[in-house]
């Protein structure tokens, strides 16, 4: 037995004692439940919060063996009656016909009740299984909106519009915030050093842009390009990912001939080993110059999904495809100004964790709250609801297909967000009219975002999320299925229009008295009717 299955072993056996010593939990390879009458569900995928909570009725399967699906994953169920499900290795889970079936392949499953309710579920499993550290990612990127480059350049990264895109920002009224350099600013994957055909003094461009307000974040990946210099060097030295087919004796004097190449939404690359304590030092160094020699404030990390390290790969260190996932997610932690978008079992920690890339659809619209309430439920406080319109550039590249609706209700719903995210230049595609909805907005957020600030670091020591499903925040009133408002911290409740063309909408108020945007008070414990104008992003205090 090597000591990671040892370790796992004594973690297990803790566990085994401490929860049996509460008389409130089971541990085994394979369980199943009943639902109990009215139960509802949350599972630990952010990518299908939209499909949660899981009723009785539902059909719901998903296996987190070396799959993420492309957004954060937590081995985590939770439910409305204040039972949980956890372990600490990916579960399979399969619910049907009022029944609940998970597995895993190694390792047990814990599960059990902790009261009566979501909130004393969550409670529990946050204490016991994923406390928060203490920390939070970059004040920043709570206070102020973001703008990310890749709408508006995606592949031709360049120093000329990069400072064009800063400058219209604050020639167009936004605040400033962190500027994101996103995907090939570099010549190779792995090279990570500005690419001088695109980049004639990069120190000099980002010292214009901390100048003008903004921090600066630089799109990262483990992939390496093959056949570049930098690729021949790390398989030199052993710090590649290998193919268990073409590597029969593995010594660690890597080659280039035995290297795996990944496909990926780029082609096809190779990746670093990030289980080797050399190669983490390796790329730890080449983000550090980037800080140290041109000012670099912190780092886009891309990639990192489990489902790259499944096949046929052998690593410095045994391990799951989920492990290199979190390999890579413990880098940044070294780094305060972050952003993921593909973890596994990171909650509580002071990671920035994206929704992956929306299409520009209202359907996807309509995914914003649910998947982030997900998020939430998982323990990841720290989110951002991906990029204000969506995030495939694809559908930005005719101003024909472009919804100018669809933008400003994106981006209402991001307003209250921990996180608010601009890629697409409202002042390019946008109205005039239509623009200064985006604008008010962005000063919403900035407006609001030392009291988000403070959730943030409430959320650091308690490990409350920063917006709450109503179910989270109000249980036991039959909020469960609740998916179009949400709750910042626990007395402000935010009710955006998702519908094309809707005006009104109706908007469920709790007990006691609320004040809504225009200092209008309602009396809470039902539900209201209240007409919506394009301009409004309504929302409601409690008194």
């Amino acid at each position: 037995m090597n000591i990671s299955k040892q370790c796992k072993s004594m973690i297990y056996l803790f566990f085994s004692l401490f929860f049996f010593a509460n008389g409130i939990s089971q541990q085994a390879k394979n369980i199943q439940l009943d639902f109990l009458e009215g139960e509802y569900w949350w599972a630990g995928l952010s990518s299908l919060g939209y499909q949660t909570p899981i009723d009785q009725n539902s059909s719901f399967s998903f296996d987190l063996w070396g799959d993420n699906k492309g957004n954060q994953a937590q081995p985590l169920l939770l439910s409305s009656k204040g039972r949980y499900i956890w372990s600490e290795e990916p579960i399979n889970v399969n619910i049907n016909n009022g029944l609940i079936n998970v597995s895993v392949r190694d390792g047990k499953i814990l599960s059990g009740k902790s009261g009566k309710n979501l909130r004393t579920a969550y409670e529990f499993v946050v204490e016991n299984f994923f406390p928060p550290n203490g920390k939070i990612p970059d004040e920043l990127l709570f206070t102020q909106p973001q703008y990310n480059t890749w709408i508006e350049l995606t592949y031709d990264q360049n120093e000329e519009d990069i400072l064009k895109y800063a400058s219209a920002i604050i020639d167009n009224g936004y605040p400033p915030g962190v500027i994101m350099i996103d995907d090939n600013w570099q010549d190779n994957y792995g090279s990570w050093d500005f690419s001088p055909k695109r980049f004639s003094d990069p120190k000099g461009m980002i010292d214009k842009l901390h100048k003008m307000g903004f921090k600066v974040m630089l799109w990262i990946c483990p992939f390496v390009s093959p056949d570049s210099e930098i690729f021949r060097k790390l398989a030199r030295e052993g710090m590649l990912i290998l193919d268990r087919e073409r590597t029969y004796e593995v010594n660690w004097t890597n080659t280039q001939e035995n290297a795996a190449i990944i496909r990926w939404w780029n082609g096809a690359s190779a990746c670093l080993d990030l289980s080797n304590p050399k190669t983490q030092k390796w790329f730890k160094d080449r983000l550090d110059y980037l800080i140290q020699e041109y000012g670099v404030d912190g780092f886009k990390f891309d990639a990192g999904d489990a489902r790259f390290y499944r096949d046929n790969i052998v690593s410095f260190k045994d391990g799951i495809p989920n492990d290199h996932s979190t390999y890579f997610a413990e880098i940044g932690l070294e780094y305060p100004l972050n952003e993921y978008r593909a973890s596994w079992k990171m909650a509580g920690l002071p990671l920035a964790q994206r929704l992956r890339d929306k299409r520009h659809l209202w359907e996807d619209l309509r995914k914003l709250i649910p998947d982030q309430m997900s998020q939430s439920v998982m323990g990841y406080a720290y989110t951002c609801p991906d990029m204000i319109g969506g995030g495939e550039y694809g559908s930005f590249r005719e101003l024909s297909t472009i919804d100018e609706e669809l933008i400003v209700r994106s981006a209402q719903v991001h307003a209250l967000m921990p996180m608010m995210q601009f890629s697409v230049a409202p002042w390019r595609i946008l109205s005039s009219e239509n623009q200064e909805i985006c604008l008010q907005m962005a000063k919403l957020h900035e407006k609001m975002g030392d009291h988000i600030l403070d959730l943030a670091h409430q959320a650091a020591q308690s490990g409350e999320p920063i917006v709450k499903p109503m179910e989270l925040a109000f249980p036991g009133n039959g909020y469960e299925t609740i998916i179009d408002q949400f709750v910042l911290g626990d007395d402000i409740i935010v009710t955006p229009v998702l519908e094309k063309e809707s005006r009104s909408r109706t908007v469920i108020l709790p007990k006691g008295r609320w004040k809504d945007e225009n200092g209008k008070i309602y009396k809470g414990n039902r539900e209201i009717k209240i007409e919506v104008p394009l301009k409004r992003l309504p929302y409601f205090k409690k008194v």
